[in-house]
């Protein structure tokens, strides 16, 4: 296989969680009696541009069809990031009713609905059916659409050039991660600005956290591999941030590099040396990283063999897609999990992808009074202690796996 992005043979395997289908490929009750499509699900590191990144078995279209159920207006934690975000950027670049904003991969619209009610138009690009009808329910405007230089060009005919693009948890989505990038130079306006947010690389090796690697993701960000991607492609990078949001992310302001003004912020430096000095540069930073993982899922399967045996039962919160690498990885099943509970009524009822456990409302755990709770969305652990407090009432503990197995 070559690098995605400059074509170099890649050698250095970053992790093999094996194979699992696509993450968030829910079953139904038809669907469940049918065969489910599993591929490999590997890593490989570029040495080259050190773009990390999963080998190719499938096209987008398989992973984000008319019954994609992820809806990002279920985190109470994400819309408050999303409230603080556009107050952030009003400010920060003088937004106002003659501005116009542009998100990728806009989801249910919770992110836009902040700015439609600051009074800033936008318009939503998602190609997913379902959460496109949950955007314009909120009165947004959605091209219901895949991304990519072809589409941006039709934006900017149509006078919809962007002031501000976002781009939140999508540039690791992208197969095609040169004509993604190359887009916002026709989307942007002269002096426009894009800000792009993902998981950080560095934390996901750093703190083990595989379960977030899922065929959605064909690429894993670090801020080296994405400014070298961006200068390729006509970007020119002035700031960074470092975020908790989905276990440490960074947020990555770009400009159009022919007509950009800005200065580049010492953070950007600051970020860059960082990763360096970790030796994210170096082949040896990425070994050990298998061995981590394997330990997470014998140290979980133990715990889970270990409560079937002492007669105590396990469920598990939130029907995320990096729970779903946690359980096929382990090669969980009801029999040790019966029952998931998750907010999204689009999900309730369907079944894990893999592991075929079924998703239910919150009625279900308080009637059943479940010894533990898993909660496989770790990095909302907060959100949901708080939400589910009263499992404390009779005596029920919460439990993370990742990055090591923990009771609450």
């Amino acid at each position: 296989m070559k690098c995605r992005h400059c074509g170099a043979e890649l050698r250095l395997t970053l992790v093999d969680l094996g194979s699992a289908p696509p993450s968030n490929a829910y079953l139904t009750e038809r669907t469940l009696r049918a065969p489910e499509t599993w591929y490999p699900l590997r890593v490989r590191v570029c040495e080259r541009c050190w773009l990390a990144q999963t080998e190719d078995f499938a096209k987008p279209s398989d992973f984000f069809d008319a019954g994609y159920a992820y809806f990002s207006g279920y985190s109470s934690t994400w819309l408050a990031h999303c409230e603080r975000y556009a107050g952030d950027m009003v400010g920060r670049f003088g937004l106002d009713g003659r501005s116009h904003v542009v998100e990728i991969a806009a989801n249910d619209g919770s992110l836009l609905l902040y700015f439609k009610k600051l009074g800033i138009p936008c318009t939503g690009v998602d190609p997913t059916s379902s959460t496109a009808a949950a955007a314009r329910e909120k009165g947004l405007l959605i091209v219901e659409d895949f991304f990519g230089t072809g589409l941006a060009k039709k934006l900017a005919e149509e006078g919809k050039q962007a002031d501000l693009a976002v781009a939140n948890n999508v540039l690791a989505h992208v197969p095609d991660i040169n004509d993604f990038v190359a887009a916002f130079g026709q989307l942007l306006r002269p002096h426009g600005v894009v800000t792009f947010e993902f998981p950080h690389l560095l934390n996901l090796i750093a703190e083990n956290q595989f379960d977030t690697i899922y065929h959605e993701h064909f690429s894993y960000l670090s801020l080296t591999a994405v400014m070298r991607i961006f200068a390729a492609n006509g970007l020119s990078v002035f700031d960074v941030e470092e975020l908790p949001i989905h276990g440490g992310s960074l947020r990555v302001y770009a400009e159009r590099m022919e007509t950009g003004h800005r200065e580049r912020e010492p953070r950007v430096r600051q970020a860059l040396n960082k990763e360096a000095e970790a030796g994210l540069l170096r082949t040896d930073f990425y070994q050990g990283f298998q061995a981590r993982a394997d330990k997470v899922k014998n140290d979980f399967l133990g715990f889970l063999l270990e409560a079937k045996a002492r007669g105590k039962t396990v469920v598990a919160y939130g029907a995320a897609a990096k729970g779903n690498t946690l359980l096929n990885y382990a090669g969980i099943r009801p029999d040790l999990i019966p029952f998931v509970v998750d907010r999204n009524p689009a999900k309730q009822g369907k079944y894990l992808p893999g592991s075929r456990i079924r998703i239910v409302a919150e009625q279900r755990l308080k009637d059943v009074r479940a010894d533990f709770v898993l909660i496989l969305p770790w990095n909302l652990r907060t959100e949901v202690m708080q939400q589910l407090g009263y499992i404390r009432d009779w005596g029920g503990c919460f439990v993370v796996a990742v990055p090591e197995l923990e009771i609450l």
